[in-house]
């Protein structure tokens, strides 16, 4: 194994990084509860959220993360929480829940209803708190659904949207105002977090889209032309990345299959700071994909450590991932996270908190081990 001076980056991504999401603890999944039934009022949820989240910070600086996310605590979805707050967009009960494999989510579904904006956003003030109790040597990151979500989670219920190409730029501009109020809010680290590329891995998955009567090659260049939109006026000091996912509920997925559908689009078209990229299993294809990373400045954050079980993975097994990925992309340009986050909906996967933590710990190790 190669070595850097490197391990303890000043910016984001870092080393030891993580991809947001903690499973809910049963205060919280108690006390959302009661909320819903009315047994308390909605100032008194949010302090009880904030007394869970203060404590779940705290332990994530514990444990020697340098990235601290409020483990969307406050939120049921990772997507349809944020996308149903921009202006235009509401939610509604879909007839059925999201298909994984062998489990169904609740049904929930949401629909563009008016023009897209972003101005007045609850997630702003969920930034702000965490922002505020975040210790100084440690980074607050934000993480909300890519646009890329609404585009393919979303149904269009206005006029205005019968030209797909004026729902994108609507869309991209929006999303330059999130980032923009979010930066001003002090955000340095946002995370997009994007199922939507799975649909390009494999011709399996494309011909699904073009029975559906699309087009995936069309699709998969407003993607590309989507995110660069919406990053495209980021202040110089923001890190944006975006994590890659196949679904995660419940310890389940959604898609199989490898990057190279959509390889290039991903590795070497997006203006991005880096790619939290799954690798845990089989169903994430080879390591060789990292033969696309053109850039010298592009982070690869290899998601190696799995967050659907407890089991903790060979440290050495894990490093000589790390050394097969080293032969494509610099080691300088790598880091280690879990695949996923731990609870993509507030059901959570089928781990204890515990092993959570002892997943976290373990991705921190390694990571020390490898880079110092």
């Amino acid at each position: 194994m190669s070595s850097s001076s490197s391990l303890l980056r000043t910016t984001a991504p870092f080393r030891a990084d993580h991809v947001g999401s903690l499973l809910r603890t049963e205060k919280i999944k108690k006390t959302r509860l009661q909320h819903t039934a009315g047994v308390i009022t909605a100032e008194q949820l949010r302090e009880l959220e904030n007394e869970e989240i203060r404590r779940i910070v705290a332990k994530q600086e514990e444990i020697g993360l340098q990235s601290i996310t409020d483990g969307e605590f406050r939120r049921a979805w990772w997507h349809f929480d944020f996308l149903e707050n921009l202006d235009g967009v509401e939610a509604f009960e879909a007839e059925q829940g999201i298909q994984f494999h062998g489990v169904t989510t609740k049904p929930r579904g949401i629909k563009v209803t008016d023009r897209i904006d972003f101005t007045n956003h609850p997630h702003l003030d969920d930034y702000k708190f965490l922002h505020s109790i975040v210790s100084a040597d440690r980074t607050a990151k934000m993480t909300i659904p890519s646009p890329n979500m609404l585009q393919f989670r979303g149904k269009v219920a206005t006029e205005r949207y019968e030209d797909s190409d004026v729902l994108l730029q609507d869309l991209g501009l929006a999303y330059q105002k999130a980032l923009r109020a979010f930066y001003d809010a002090g955000c340095r680290y946002l995370q997009l977090d994007d199922t939507s590329w799975a649909s390009f891995f494999s011709e399996e998955t494309k011909q699904k889209l073009r029975a559906d009567g699309k087009d995936p090659d069309r699709m998969l260049a407003d993607a590309v032309k989507l995110l660069n939109l919406s990053v495209a006026n980021r202040p110089d000091d923001m890190v944006i990345t975006m994590h890659i996912c196949r679904g995660n509920f419940r310890s389940t997925w959604t898609a199989s299959g490898g990057y190279d559908g959509a390889a290039d689009a991903i590795l070497d078209q997006l203006n991005l700071n880096g790619l939290f990229m799954e690798f845990d299993d089989e169903r994430s294809g080879s390591l060789d994909v990292l033969s696309h990373v053109k850039r010298k400045d592009l982070q690869i954050v290899l998601g190696l450590v799995t967050s659907k079980t407890g089991e903790l993975e060979s440290k050495d097994a894990i490093k000589r991932r790390i050394d097969e990925a080293a032969r494509f992309v610099n080691l300088d340009q790598l880091c280690l996270s879990p695949q996923c986050g731990f609870a993509s909906t507030e059901e959570g996967n089928l781990l204890t908190e515990e092993q959570q933590w002892d997943k976290l710990r373990h991705v921190i190790e390694i990571a020390d081990e490898v880079w110092s």
